[in-house]
């Protein structure tokens, strides 16, 4: 570390990494270039190139990434119907690799041999960000302050003290130090007054959903169209990805869909709690499962959910750009030729119902699975079909007989 000259820190403009942008000049006398993403956070950016200037950067990038962020992360991620232990739609975890193949690229650009992130010590994001940073420059050198011996701002309060001495601003309280996590796809609230698992957040807490209880009492019907597994238009309006994903997300959020409160596992080992709001993706997860279920063949489909605990955990784990999740990606995307059509969904009251699908790549035969009389489907048949796959069973059975 003591070649240092030039950082591109991944900067939010969050409590952490506007301490660290100083913090980073004080400690290695080093030029600090920020980097912010723009994956669709909104007024969060605004002020943010005067406000890195003023706290020490030498230089601010801030990347409008939201077309390629939906339409090379989010969507491959929906097309496996990825989600963590059941619950989470891993809007956090899919955003970082994103943000360090750029800060890499920016790295490259700006000739410098190092690259730093706010991450603490205790959470996944710092496994994310540099297992991506090393897949993709495996000589570049990193920069944790959470896990550096010189770091001495190890909990909100002093870092909060520490942006008061200096006068750097941050949106983060004493009163109220739960940090929180903004994307395209979802905003999570992790910390402080969330750390109780028994204590219900705060209904002002939300930002991009409306509470179930307020939502309208009418309900919203809309049609979503697929193509190979991707959305590509709401109520026939076609629209590029990220239009699309908004578009999504303000139907869902003001209809009061997306919103998850968890008890996780992260990476690291511990158990830690979070809240989401993920309307938009709840939205596109319960249409593409709708699209599947016409389109797919059923030893496809079964396989196909079998690769996602572990393409989730990859994500989860930050193993985007491992080799086995591009393998798993592969596979995927070959199920997905023909998931094509329609679905139509009534949003109603925090509730995603579907309430139709359609496909020119159906494999659904109403003529095959009609309760009425039919001529295609002799029933006799499955006498035959049930006593061979009985089999096994009636050998347990009489093999207990024996021994009895």
């Amino acid at each position: 570390m003591n070649d240092i000259q030039k950082v591109v820190l991944a900067y939010s403009g969050g409590l952490d990494t506007s301490v660290i942008v100083r913090w980073l000049k004080e400690t290695f006398d080093c030029e600090v270039i920020a980097f912010a993403a723009d994956l669709g956070q909104g007024k969060e950016l605004d002020g943010l190139e005067k406000k890195a200037i003023a706290t020490g950067a030498s230089k601010v990038y801030i990347e409008d990434l939201r077309e390629e962020f939906v339409k090379d992360y989010i969507f491959p991620m929906f097309r496996a119907n990825a989600i963590y232990e059941g619950t989470y739609l891993l809007g956090t975890s899919i955003a970082r690799p994103l943000i360090a193949k750029k800060q890499i690229e920016i790295a490259a650009k700006e000739g410098a041999n190092t690259v730093a992130h706010g991450a603490t010590g205790k959470g996944n994001d710092q496994v994310r960000f540099e297992l991506s940073y090393l897949a993709l420059n495996p000589a570049i050198k990193i920069i944790a302050p959470w896990r550096d011996s010189r770091w001495d701002l190890t909990s909100r309060n002093k870092m909060i003290a520490y942006a008061d001495k200096y006068k750097i601003p941050v949106p983060v309280t004493a009163e109220k130090p739960y940090s929180s996590d903004r994307n395209i796809l979802h905003i999570s609230f992790e910390g402080g007054i969330l750390e109780d698992p028994w204590a219900e957040p705060e209904e002002d807490m939300f930002v991009m959903s409306v509470s179930p209880e307020n939502a309208p009492d009418k309900p919203t019907y809309i049609e979503i169209e697929f193509k190979q597994g991707n959305p590509v238009a709401i109520d026939g309006e076609k629209m590029s990805p990220a239009t699309l994903f908004e578009r999504l997300n303000m139907l869902g959020g003001e209809n009061g869909i997306g919103r998850v409160d968890l008890v996780e596992n992260r990476y690291v080992g511990m158990k830690s709690r979070g809240v989401y709001e993920t309307p938009g993706g709840t939205v596109l997860y319960v249409a593409h499962r709708a699209m599947e279920s016409l389109t797919l063949d059923r030893e496809v489909m079964h396989f196909k959910d079998g690769l996602v605990p572990k393409y989730a955990s990859l994500v989860y784990n930050g193993y985007w750009f491992a080799p086995e999740r591009e393998i798993m990606q592969t596979a995927i995307d070959e199920t997905q030729k023909n998931v094509t059509g329609m679905v139509r969904l009534k949003l109603y009251k925090g509730n995603c119902i579907v309430a139709g699908r359609k496909s020119p790549y159906s494999l659904y035969r109403e003529d095959f699975a009609t309760f009425d009389e039919d001529a295609v489907y002799t029933q006799a048949d499955a006498d035959g079909f049930i006593r061979l796959n009985a089999l096994r069973l009636r050998v347990v059975a009489l093999c207990r007989e024996d021994k009895k």
